[in-house]
């Protein structure tokens, strides 16, 4: 087993973020867990059963506050933040966030608080090194304890629930950074130190220019931990899954990638409606990964009627759904959709030709609302450009607008 901690590079600037005398005491104090925190924590290997283990971590700016018990809300908020992936032998993604209970967020926070404030005991050897890092993080005990928060508890829970896994495969987010549904959200990730850096500028402990050094330096520093997490992850996946998916425009999104790979007889054809359809990428992936072989007497009904006016029925639209896009035949798959969505033909056929980019791959919910709204105008009404596009998603769901 290998382990790795991924953080984010030093910078000159970080002198004198850290200095409460330049800064501030408020923001050095929160400067320091920012530089200090793991952005992710990887074991290579664990078990026979996994490649690798990903844990993205959010920044641990109240660890003070998250070691008292007092305060397991917090732990239990800032758990809500963690990514924690899984890819198995067989090169499946899996999101395991569900999975991580009280004890072991408590036992996480432990281990961090270890890694990121040095014991009062501390010999001078264990003096933070120049990027803000304790010392004490390369001692074999604070891996231990890393590992112990997480993959033994983890082995366990996941060999107890073998018959499980199939219901963590991951379905939403995309290895990009800086996308809408990215694995890395970092509108969540540091906003104490966004706010205190803030509150510096507004009362001017800093000025314009530090301020607008340090936003760039937290770019560049941000994209490079991405770029390398995401980089690791890819390595451990399986290559011509993710050509076959590069070519749909759909982007490296995880959940589209285990719908191709689970798949493999019909990867080609489910890469060919996912090419055709990028914006239904999210709707693909939550309602078609684990869709279950139909059963003897539907194929029955199936041979004995027309096969799509048995396939389309209502109670089996899923499956029926399945079928239509694993055969990869285009008037099936459109007329299937609009079963599916309670849409006229016309409205996928047109989608169909030309799929809007602007829309993103938005969840299920919301592409209803946008389909049924489509199905409400006639084709000669609907948007031409791209704002457009994001008007009528806004307007087919008014909440999304405020």
């Amino acid at each position: 087993m290998d382990f790795q901690a991924i953080r984010v590079d030093a910078f000159p600037i970080d002198s004198e973020l850290t200095d409460s005398g330049h800064v501030g005491p408020e923001l050095a104090a929160t400067a320091h867990p920012y530089l200090a925190t793991p952005r992710a924590l990887l074991w290579r290997n664990p078990s026979p059963d996994w490649r690798l283990f990903i844990l993205i971590l959010p920044l641990a700016s109240r660890l003070s506050l998250m070691t008292n018990p007092i305060f397991g809300q917090l732990t239990r908020e800032w758990g809500h933040g963690i990514r924690f992936l899984g890819v198995d032998r067989h090169q499946c993604v899996y999101d395991f966030r569900n999975l991580l209970s009280d004890a072991t967020l408590r036992r996480l926070v432990e281990s961090l608080a270890r890694w990121l404030h040095p014991h009062d005991g501390d010999t001078p050897s264990d003096s933070r090194l120049p990027d803000g890092l304790s010392a004490r993080a390369a001692q074999t005990e604070t891996l231990d304890v890393l590992f112990a928060a997480l993959g033994d508890n983890m082995l366990t829970i996941l060999e107890s629930r073998r018959d499980d896994w199939g219901g963590h495969l991951a379905r939403e987010h995309r290895l990009e950074p800086m996308t809408v549904g990215s694995l890395f959200d970092r509108t969540s990730r540091y906003p104490d130190f966004m706010g205190q850096l803030r509150h510096a500028l507004r009362h001017e402990l800093i000025d314009v220019t530090f301020y607008g050094k340090v936003l760039r330096s937290i770019d560049l520093r941000e994209s490079s931990a991405e770029q390398r997490i995401a980089a690791m992850i890819e390595g451990c996946l399986e290559p011509v899954t993710l050509v076959k998916l590069g070519r749909t425009r759909a982007g490296h999104h995880l959940g589209c990638y285990n719908w191709l790979l689970t798949g493999s007889r019909h990867a080609a054809q489910r890469a060919y409606a996912l090419g055709k359809l990028p914006t239904f990428a999210q709707f693909f992936a939550e309602t078609l990964i684990d869709a279950q072989a139909r059963p003897r007497s539907g194929l029955i009904a199936a041979a004995e009627h027309d096969p799509r006016a048995a396939l389309l029925r209502p109670s089996n639209a899923r499956e029926a759904l399945r079928q239509a896009v694993d055969s990869g035949q285009d008037r099936w798959i459109i007329e299937s959709l609009a079963a599916y969505f309670a849409v006229q033909h016309n409205v996928m056929r047109a989608l169909w030709r030309h799929c809007p980019q602007a829309l993103g791959a938005p969840p299920t919910w919301h592409l209803k609302q946008i389909l049924l709204r489509l199905n409400e105008l006639p084709e000669r009404a609907w948007p031409r450009d791209d704002g457009q596009w994001l008007d009528l998603a806004s307007r087919a769901v008014p909440s999304v607008a405020n």
